[in-house]
């Protein structure tokens, strides 16, 4: 999901400018797999080519002329207005994160990237610190800024990732990363190399439904229906997930970036019971007819909260980046409607300020 911006130190031709724009969104938000022909004695999500989603799902229709002059057209306007209650200033997120130095917490830093207190781990999720979510000088860019910056956070125990795509694994975040020698890693099939060129010593891959135990935190990898993708012809090569991460009192629902699956997360519910907290994805849902089969839209992401049975529901993957075409401040609307449709409170379907710290 491209959003076009043009940085002021290089001039791009308006033929240049088209083709990486038309490249870059078909990449971005189609899901198509060059290979779906299944292993013989293998799981049921994996391919000749790399991983499906399964139960199989539609294939998102290619984006067309008119959306990506859309995306052409946000690239080229200012950046959106943000609201003032939409963002805590940084020395106040550190004085907050402080007060919950002792407790079970968890801080958005923006988008999908969260901070959580498990135990007595620091655990990352999804680290995506940088100003563009992209490999090429344009692309979808923050109009907001961490609600706290990579130096400032307190050392982290544990990264854990959903999938590839650079929104949610940002090279130069995890380049930059303090303490890799000692962080331990978390990543679906396939992204074992891209931590080890970038000096990580402990990383661990999981497949599906395994799980690793570390010093009193349970990690399980789950499915999600997404796909993955960081440039051309390694569609799907690499494994997305959903993840679940229990302490001893505690546990967390993580979606990552997943489309509503009818019997996946029911499966997780009734696997794991409940858990404390979900963290689920809410914005980049338009065009339907392109976005409904990788993403979820408010509705959908309740939903998955109701069913794996969270007790507070957390929405992410918004207000930070500009992605898809719509209002970047409708997410946030539906689903606060949709949740009190329902007889949800403000107490369990909470809408968190970036760099607000909320304890659970």
């Amino acid at each position: 999901m491209m959003h076009i911006n043009i940085y002021s130190k290089k001039r791009w031709t308006r033929r240049q400018f088209m083709k990486l724009t038309m490249l870059a969104a078909v990449q971005a938000v189609t899901g198509c797999s060059p290979g779906e022909m299944t292993i013989k004695g293998k799981l049921a999500h994996h391919t000749s080519e790399g991983f499906r989603n399964y139960p199989p799902v539609p294939e998102p229709a290619t984006p067309g002329f008119s959306f990506l002059f859309r995306r052409v057209k946000e690239g080229l306007s200012e950046t959106p207005k943000v609201p003032e209650n939409h963002v805590i200033n940084e020395p106040l997120a550190l004085l907050k994160l402080k007060d919950y130095s002792g407790s079970q917490a968890v801080t958005w830093i923006g988008h999908s990237t969260y901070l959580m207190k498990l135990g007595n781990k620091n655990v990352l999720f999804d680290p995506f610190f940088s100003d563009l979510a992209s490999p090429l000088p344009v692309g979808p860019e923050r109009y907001v800024p961490p609600g706290i910056s990579l130096a400032k956070l307190p050392p982290v125990d544990i990264i854990i990732i959903s999938h590839n795509h650079y929104d949610h694994l940002d090279a130069k975040t995890i380049e930059a990363m303090p303490g890799k020698e000692r962080i331990h890693v978390f990543v679906p099939l396939g992204l074992q190399s891209f931590f080890a060129k970038r000096g990580y010593q402990h990383i661990q891959e999981l497949d599906w439904h395994q799980s690793v135990v570390l010093e009193g935190l349970k990690m399980t990898a789950l499915p999600a229906v997404h796909f993955s993708s960081r440039g051309l012809g390694d569609r799907n090569k690499t494994l997305w997930c959903s993840w679940a991460v229990h302490s001893d009192e505690k546990s967390c629902f993580f979606a990552g970036d997943t489309a509503y699956s009818p019997t996946i997360f029911k499966e997780i519910g009734n696997r794991f019971g409940s858990f404390d907290v979900a963290i689920v994805p809410i914005g980049a849902y338009e065009p339907v007819n392109v976005m409904k089969p990788v993403h979820t839209n408010p509705e959908e992401a309740v939903q998955i909260a109701n069913d794996v049975n969270a007790r507070l529901i957390i929405p992410s993957h918004w207000g930070t980046i500009l992605l898809t075409d719509e209002s970047p401040w409708e997410p946030p609307e539906r689903y606060r409607a949709f949740a009190g449709k329902n007889g949800i409170g403000d107490d369990r379907a909470c809408i968190m300020k970036i760099g607000e710290t909320r304890g659970f």
